[in-house]
């Protein structure tokens, strides 16, 4: 076995023993969760960001996020998205930011008239600074980070090491929901989100950063999989993560996930010549009888019931009034608030108090694009155009980018059934600005480095 394999089973053998210390002794999860602030920020000082080790720390901080609310580690609930900025700070201090990123310099002024409104209209009781940060502070990390990102050059081994580095705690937390409930039949009755195969956490999230994780190892069996022995490695994994995703019954996170699977599969297609495409025949085969594979033990364990949820069916099989569980009730009720309040919004966090007095229910939304409708206004329709045509004119410029349009996915589906709640869809979107160098994979239209692992 190659040096490189053997670092890469160490790593993934030491985070599964991490989610089997946490379910024994809870209180690891504490020392976990100050360990990765605190030996982040030693990491990128020492290293002085020299290969953009800001980016490796943030993206280990996003994968951990999920699971550490989890299991009680953070030593505040978002201090992952201050984390990520800070990190990204510290490797500003040292390599600077992008320059000609003033389309995210633009988005953060925008995002004050709406703060300031907010301070004037949020009721006397709220607490105004708690409301405003927990509203805010996502498309504040998706800012900041994507000041650092935009156009900056990295390698491919760089991206990869940023993508390993958000995948890792995913297995640690695959590996706390294993040992929490290692018994799905006993514990699925109904076709509704389980909490109890969340790790007594919100499905929603769970699912999000599970379907990211899927993405990452089903990526790495496509392009990092150069031995047998790794590409057995990696499918494994990434089928007890979309495993543990499915049993959720959350379809948010495993739909996009699936998603940011075809569209890498569709684009290494076209860009490839006979060769690769051939490989990709193979791989595509393959790929495809392991979820169905997956998906027919998962309703078996289930008694039939994820077939139900996917199908928005009750346990009896009766079809549900809504498809999205209400959500779309929010929605309509915040597009209402933005027409009622076009220019600049009600405020940041007003939208929930307005809510809560017009319908008797204290809900938060659900879709980041009409509460930035409503809390914003005109000048959230701006934001939005930003974050989705800047990485589209990116695209044009380097077409060969084979995860920008993975990224924009992840970012723009998770926003609309998850909101900005992590810090996920933020960072994961400041990684769709950066040029990424793929000489390494498309030599001639070829793909090159899945040789090995299929011939």
């Amino acid at each position: 076995m190659k040096k490189d394999d053997i670092l890469y089973l160490n790593l993934i053998l030491f985070h599964v023993g991490i989610g089997f210390l946490v379910y024994l002794f809870p209180f690891v999860s504490k020392i976990y969760g100050y360990s990765i602030f605190i030996f982040g920020a030693y990491y990128i000082i020492k290293k002085q960001n020299k290969n953009n080790e800001a980016l490796i720390v943030a993206a280990y901080v996003v994968g951990s996020e999920v699971f550490l609310r989890m299991t009680h580690g953070n030593p505040l609930y978002e201090i992952s998205k201050y984390g990520v900025m800070v990190f990204i700070i510290i490797g500003m201090y040292f390599s600077g930011f992008s320059r000609g990123a003033l389309p995210y310099w633009l988005f953060l002024i925008l995002l004050v008239p709406s703060v300031v409104i907010s301070t004037f209209a949020l009721d006397f009781d709220t607490d105004i600074r708690t409301t405003i940060a927990f509203n805010i502070s996502g498309p504040v990390c998706l800012g900041v980070a994507s000041l650092y990102t935009f156009r900056r050059k990295i390698s491919l081994s760089e991206m990869n090491s940023i993508l390993i580095s958000l995948g890792l705690p995913i297995i640690t937390c695959t590996v706390y929901l294993i040992f929490y409930t290692p018994n799905i039949r006993d514990i699925i009755t109904g076709t509704g989100s389980s909490f109890e195969a969340s790790g007594g956490y919100g499905p929603n999230q769970v699912a999000t950063i599970l379907g990211l994780g899927m993405f990452i190892f089903f990526s790495r069996i496509m392009l990092e999989s150069r031995t047998n022995f790794i590409f057995v490695l990696n499918l494994i994994i990434a089928l007890n993560i979309c495993y543990r995703g499915l049993v959720t019954f959350s379809r948010g996170g495993m739909v996009t996930g699936f998603l940011m699977i075809l569209l890498l599969l569709f684009f290494l297609y076209f860009k490839s010549n006979y060769s690769g495409r051939v490989k990709l025949n193979y791989i595509f085969l393959f790929l495809t009888i392991s979820i169905m594979a997956i998906w027919g033990y998962t309703s078996f364990q289930t008694r039939g019931l994820i077939d139900k949820r996917y199908a928005n069916q009750d346990a009896a099989g009766r079809a549900k009034e809504s498809q999205f569980t209400g959500r779309e009730e929010i929605a309509t009720d915040e597009i209402t608030t933005f027409f009622n309040n076009p220019i600049l919004g009600v405020g940041v966090g007003k939208g929930r108090e307005i809510r809560k007095e017009q319908t008797g229910i204290d809900v938060l939304s659900h879709d980041e694009i009409t509460r930035m409708l409503a809390e914003h206004g005109s000048l959230g329709i701006l934001c939005l155009l930003i974050l989705f045509f800047t990485p589209l004119v990116l695209y044009i410029e380097n077409k060969f980018n084979m995860y920008l349009l993975c990224f924009l996915c992840f970012w723009f589906l998770s926003i609309n059934h998850a909101a900005m709640r992590t810090a996920a869809p933020a960072f994961v979107y400041s990684l769709s600005l950066l040029n990424v160098n793929f000489g390494q994979i498309f030599r001639k239209r070829e793909i090159t480095t899945m040789d090995s692992s299929i011939s």
